[in-house]
C-alpha cells in the first residue's frame, strides 16, 4: 500500500517538517526575501503575516493598509502591507506574495508564557491555498505542490 508521503511526492509535492509547540501550534521555518524565519502555521488566518519588528529583517517595503487585523484575543489592530515578496518554504517558492504586517507582541507573549519560542510571523490560508497544502497531522508534515 502506498503511503500518503509517497503518493504526494509522486504527485509533485514537497515535504516540510512541522514542529508541535507546547501551545499545540505547528511551527515551521520559511524564508522571506532570502532571510530565514520561524513561523506558526495557522489554517484559520486568512493572510500570512509578519510582525512590524521584522520589516527590516525581511527587507519588506511596507505601506499603510486599510485592513484591520484581529485574532488571538486582539481586534482592530493597525496593519501595513508589503507586496511582491519572495517566499520559500522547503523547496516550494512563490514570488509576488503580499504579506500583512502587524504587531505580533500579543502572539509572542502568549507563546513565551507557555515556554514556546517567539515567532517572526504566521503562514496563513493565502499561502496554503497557493501551495495546494495538505497537512499530515499525525506525521507532522506540511506538503506543498511544486
Amino acid at each position: 500500500m502506498t503511503t500518503l508521503k509517497d503518493f504526494l511526492l509522486e504527485k509533485g509535492y514537497t515535504k516540510i517538517k512541522l514542529t508541535l509547540t507546547k501551545t499545540n501550534h505547528f511551527e515551521m521555518k520559511a524564508t522571506i526575501n532570502g532571510v530565514k524565519g520561524l513561523f506558526i502555521l495557522d489554517t484559520g488566518a486568512s493572510s500570512s503575516c509578519v510582525g512590524f519588528e521584522a520589516i527590516e529583517t525581511f527587507k519588506l517595503k511596507a505601506k499603510d493598509s486599510e485592513i484591520k487585523a484581529a485574532g488571538a484575543g486582539a481586534t482592530d489592530m493597525l496593519t501595513q502591507i508589503a507586496k511582491k515578496n519572495k517566499v520559500k518554504i522547503g523547496k516550494w517558492k512563490k514570488d509576488k506574495v503580499a504579506l500583512i504586517l502587524f504587531n505580533l507582541i500579543h502572539v509572542n507573549m502568549a507563546l513565551t508564557a507557555h515556554q514556546a519560542k517567539p515567532v517572526d510571523g504566521i503562514i496563513g490560508a493565502d499561502i496554503l491555498k497557493k501551495g495546494k497544502a495538505i497537512i499530515d497531522y499525525e506525521k507532522k508534515y506540511l506538503y506543498l505542490k511544486l
